[in-house]
């Protein structure tokens, strides 16, 4: 496969999870009617950006996805088999009691889950309380084979590290997406707030050009207010993007708007790009062992 007609869904969400789902399955296939065989939701999807605050009762929004368990996940797979779409999600993971994950599960386009991935970097700032809720994953940085090609799925705050990219990358990735939850806290001033927009869009272009790869990042938008009210809530920046393999835009979203687009990604030129730039030949592999110690004292 030359070109891979992705498709990407950036949504403001409800309390109402069937009404999430229910505008996500409609975009779907608005998308699908369009050529796409990839398609990419934003993190957790399903609900409202719960880690605002940090409430025992909330773990009941979790659900189990094995197949078959009467959940999203039956939904979602439904949904891919009828259009014939590799789709990914972002799920609430609900594995056991008191053990809980922030899951990207894909389905391949037969409806079948093709693999998942559970977050790995898991972050703990004011209106972002994600440690109260997830486990960091335990699955490590492996690619998800499907009917469209290997997809290294990563989740919003692993997006920062270009560690994860790597070990993506150097495992076989053809493409890295990042489903993502991110905005601006009320009190954030205009130029503050556009310096984080622009590092996040940077880092991420980043880990495009050093690993000669596409990303996908698929942000939500709109406002969702802080149920505590300790703070004003959140402002997803929406600006979900595109890039190819010399971190060129292809796609970018609106800021302040919900977004669907099929976009067009060229995988031969990775080959290419890698070429002209030999990044993986030239690493130093010898010489990085200092990489796995939390710092140099």
């Amino acid at each position: 496969m030359k070109t891979l007609k992705t498709g990407i869904i950036q949504q403001h969400n409800t309390a109402d999870a069937a009404d999430n789902r229910r505008r996500i399955a409609e975009k779907t296939e608005l998308l699908a009617g369009g050529g796409a065989q990839l398609i990419v939701c934003q993190e957790l999807h399903d609900s409202l950006y719960f880690c605002q605050t940090e409430n025992v009762d909330t773990f009941d929004l979790a659900i189990d996805i094995r197949p078959g368990c009467g959940s999203a996940v039956d939904f979602y797979s439904s949904l891919a088999a009828r259009l014939g779409v590799v789709l990914v999600t972002s799920l609430f993971e609900r594995r056991a009691p008191g053990l809980y994950h922030n899951t990207a599960v894909v389905f391949d386009s037969d409806g079948s889950v093709a693999g998942k991935y559970r977050k790995m970097h898991i972050p703990d700032d004011p209106a972002y309380y994600e440690k109260f809720y997830f486990t960091p994953g335990d699955i490590g940085f492996e690619p998800v084979d499907t009917s469209v090609g290997r997809l290294g799925v990563l989740v919003c705050w692993d997006q920062w590290y270009p560690e994860a990219a790597r070990l993506m990358a150097l495992a076989g990735a053809d493409m890295l997406i990042y489903p993502t939850a991110i905005g601006w806290e009320s009190s954030d001033s205009a130029d503050e707030q556009q310096r984080q927009r622009e590092a996040w869009t940077t880092v991420q272009r980043g880990h495009a050009v050093a690993n000669g790869l596409p990303v996908v990042a698929v942000n939500r938008v709109g406002h969702e207010p802080d149920p505590s009210g300790a703070t004003g809530g959140i402002q997803f920046w929406g600006s979900s993007f595109v890039a190819g393999p010399q971190g060129e835009f292809i796609y970018r979203a609106p800021d302040d708007a919900e977004a669907t687009a099929v976009v067009d990604i060229d995988l031969a030129r990775s080959e290419q790009v890698r070429r002209w730039w030999p990044f993986l030949r030239d690493r130093r592999i010898d010489a990085y062992g200092a990489l796995t110690r939390r710092f140099r004292d």
